[in-house]
């Protein structure tokens, strides 16, 4: 029975993340929190949100943004301030701009490209098939007994 409880404790782990200091009395607030807090990415952990990390530095960052809030910044401010203490890291959907345009950029362009690879590979295989058909009677004997070689 002791192995069940351990157990269900670890599957819940994430639920204790935010601790109960840290929520908000208004629920609107809360729930900005929240919602800022699952596109933050925890800098020690890098694979979960601040929202479901416990690291001491998620829940700084929780407090962070609960506090900016408070203050009254928009929700674009308070990614603004995260971002300027950790940079674009943090952002789990990091802007389209500057060095992170590349990357926005890449996919779109590989398949672009990709695309244009196999158009020109069917074009070239469609001339070559042409010159085949175009070959004498003599040149298509000669060609299959090279073939067959």
């Amino acid at each position: 029975m002791r192995w069940i409880i351990c157990a269900l404790m670890l599957f819940a782990a994430p639920a204790f993340a935010v601790l109960p200091d840290e929520i908000m009395a208004d629920p609107a607030l809360e729930a900005r929190a929240r919602a800022i807090s699952q596109d933050l990415r925890c800098p020690v952990c890098q694979g979960e949100n601040i929202d479901d990390s416990s690291a001491p530095i998620s829940r700084d960052l929780r407090l962070a943004v609960r506090e900016r809030l408070l203050a009254g910044d928009s929700d674009d401010q308070v990614f603004d301030y995260v971002v300027a203490r950790f940079g674009e890291f943090v952002l789990f959907k990091p802007r389209a701009q500057g060095s992170t345009l590349l990357l926005w950029l890449a996919g779109p362009l590989m398949l672009l490209g990709g695309a244009a690879i196999a158009v020109m590979a069917s074009r070239r295989r469609a001339t070559v098939q042409t010159e085949a058909d175009s070959l004498s009677d003599a040149d298509k004997v000669r060609l299959a007994d090279l073939l067959k070689k």
